[in-house]
């Protein structure tokens, strides 16, 4: 080959290697802006789902826009994030992707969405650029606007009577608060008097937040609209005073059916704590009572919605409406008595009322209204109306009959403790059935030596002082009662005239009564939807012995210690009285109690404090009869 020739192959050689050089170069560089360009993307991404792109810094075109990011989103609290780049392109110094957005807004549903951005080559290092107008955060926004997450709750659910009439309708209320950026320690004092509260309370919390740097109003008092209306003008004249209107289950007056039926008002730590995911801190539900043990049914499911800061949905899971809670309630009737409960000022007292035909609790009223349900919650020993127990016992265990008879002295010793009568009276030898009446605890002590050891749980429970019903009425912590199988001697005695172990609450012996006035024992119900249970079903007691219970609670009423009762109106009453002695001072005090029926309703009263069953808690039922009576 001729020099020519292999010096043409030599240059065509050294061409092609500079030329596969200077490819190899260029495609090295155009790589190495790709990665710069994807890398600020990237960045953006990851900063995004640390919500935050200034730790470490996102280098943007515009430090501005880079600043209004948390902004933005700060009203998406802890919702989780998530961003990845996505159709990533570049031609020369500026490039395009968009960023997939991903915020997991409850446990099953997320909020997504592509967002457009640019990365750009400014001469030193790629930097984020935004691409048209609105917000570079959330397309279909303006600039300015934010967006929030906010759970939306559907219809609550209503707490119905047993005639289907809402207990705790809907209504406006205003929640008053301090607003702790505005209001002064001056404006707090003010505000104690005016709204009741103990002095110093309110200026030490205003004291605290603003130490704190808070901005969360603090709560006060909630008003109805008529309470608050009387107070407008003195609230208006407070600076730093809010009272935001809302709506809220609210019952005919303040105190009706309490603390039955409960509360609605902010959910506590602990719920938000206890409820799986539930509740947020700034919702409302049902706080106590059936409001707050019902909140589930009432309240349904929250749904989800993100919006922006000029109303636009921008996700959305609607919510599921709360479901009405049925109960066995007679407004009249738990108005009477209400009302009679009153009567006993600041003296704690509960009355409950059992339809004696279905069982159904139709009222259940306390006082004070406010605080403990002691009319189904409380345990206390019920003195002399356990001898209903008693004497069935003694009837159908052929230990006795109405006519058997028992002396009644003022005193008898059991095992060295001496049992006396409520006021040392001797009444001779009389009949069962007038022991019965006039309430003698030596007598029936006596008979009581007749009776083994489980023959009082066993009578009581057929009755229905005690048994596992409790979990069937539908309000949790209700007492069924408990009648212990008793040892020989002061327990047996004790028990047997309604003290030492026995205990019961006002609805237990509303029960014992109504099973006493139907002559079997169905398990009571309160709460008729949800169901509780299976249906009641009545237990048959023994028809001659509640036969002759009825006539000797009848003579309680005409000529023993419930003749407080004697002549109201609305048919004959059946009843039996109560005085159970407790405290250990040298002049004890006294339960006192007041159980029994009329016509189709059973019913038993219970003050924590009187003088006797007859003097005290006979005329409270009296008053609640007679004012029954009038609205019927």
């Amino acid at each position: 080959m001729s020099r020519r020739w292999v010096a043409a192959i030599v240059a065509v050689v050294l061409v092609i290697a500079v030329g596969a050089g200077g490819g190899f170069w260029w495609w090295h560089r155009e790589q190495q802006k790709d990665d710069a360009a994807r890398a600020v993307l990237t960045a953006l991404a990851a900063g995004w789902a640390k919500k935050s792109l200034t730790d470490p810094a996102v280098p943007f075109q515009d430090t501005a826009v880079r600043d209004t990011f948390r902004p933005t989103f700060a009203g998406m609290g802890s919702a989780p994030v998530t961003a990845k780049v996505d159709g990533f392109s570049r031609s020369g110094d500026a490039a395009t992707a968009t960023i997939d957005v991903s915020w997991k807004v409850s446990d099953d549903r997320t909020w997504t969405y592509r967002a457009p951005f640019g990365a750009a080559y400014d001469g030193t290092h790629w930097v984020v650029t935004t691409r048209g107008t609105g917000s570079p955060w959330v397309p279909g926004i303006a600039a300015e606007d934010t967006v929030s997450l906010d759970r939306v709750w559907g219809a609550r659910g209503d707490i119905l009577a047993d005639d289907g009439t809402a207990l705790m309708p809907m209504g406006e209320v205003y929640p008053v608060q301090l607003d702790p950026t505005r209001a002064t320690a001056a404006t707090a004092r003010a505000l104690e008097k005016l709204t009741d509260q103990k002095a110093g309370s309110l200026v030490t919390q205003l004291a605290k937040a603003k130490a704190a740097g808070s901005q969360a109003p603090i709560p006060v008092i909630t008003y109805r609209k008529a309470d608050f209306d009387k107070r407008r003008d003195a609230l208006d004249a407070l600076k730093g005073v809010i009272y935001p209107k809302t709506e809220q289950p609210l019952a005919r007056t303040r105190t009706f059916g309490q603390p039955l039926l409960g509360s609605f008002g902010p959910v506590t730590a602990e719920m938000v704590e206890k409820g799986d995911g539930r509740y947020a801190a700034s919702d409302r539900a049902g706080t106590s009572g059936l409001q707050g043990q019902y909140d589930a049914v009432l309240g349904g499911t929250p749904g989800i919605q993100v919006t922006s800061s000029t109303g636009k949905v921008l996700s959305e899971e609607k919510p599921v409406d709360g479901k009405d809670i049925r109960t066995s309630l007679r407004p009249a009737v738990q108005e009477a008595a209400e009302k009679a409960l009153a009567s006993t000022g600041s003296t704690p007292s509960a009355l409950v009322a059992v339809d004696v035909r279905s069982g159904h609790v139709v009222a259940v009223a306390n006082n004070p209204e406010l605080g403990f349900d002691r009319a189904l919650t409380g345990q206390y020993p019920p003195g002399s109306t356990m001898k209903v127990a008693t004497t069935y016992a003694l009837l159908t265990g052929h230990k006795a009959t109405p006519a058997t008879r028992t002396s009644c002295p003022k005193t008898y010793t059991v095992d060295g403790r001496a049992f006396h009568n409520f006021e040392g009276e001797s009444l001779g030898t009389p009949t069962l059935q007038l022991n019965f009446a006039h309430s003698c605890n030596t007598a029936f002590i006596q008979l009581g030596e007749k009776l083994d050891n489980t023959a009082l749980r066993t009578a009581a429970k057929a009755l229905g002082l005690g048994g596992d019903w409790g979990t069937t009425l539908g309000v949790d912590g209700t007492y069924a009662g408990s009648v212990p199988v008793t040892k020989d001697g002061t327990d047996h005695a004790a028990s047997v005239i309604g003290q030492g172990r026995v205990l019961a609450s006002p609805v237990a012996m509303a029960v014992l009564a109504g099973s006493v006035a139907r002559g079997s024992f169905i398990s009571p119900t309160l709460v008729q939807s949800p169901s509780t249970g299976a249906p009641a079903k009545a237990v048959a007691l023994n028809g001659t012995a509640t036969a002759q219970i009825r006539t000797m609670m009848r003579l309680v009423v005409t000529e023993g210690t419930g003749t407080a009762l004697k002549g109201v109106p609305g048919g004959a009453v059946h009843g039996k009285t109560g005085t159970a002695e407790y405290g250990t001072g040298a002049t004890p005090k006294n339960r006192v109690w007041f159980i029994g029926y009329q016509g189709g309703l059973a019913f038993a009263v219970m003050v924590e404090d009187g003088s006797s069953g007859g003097t005290v808690a006979g005329p409270v039922a009296a008053k609640f009869l007679t004012d029954l009576a009038a609205t019927s």
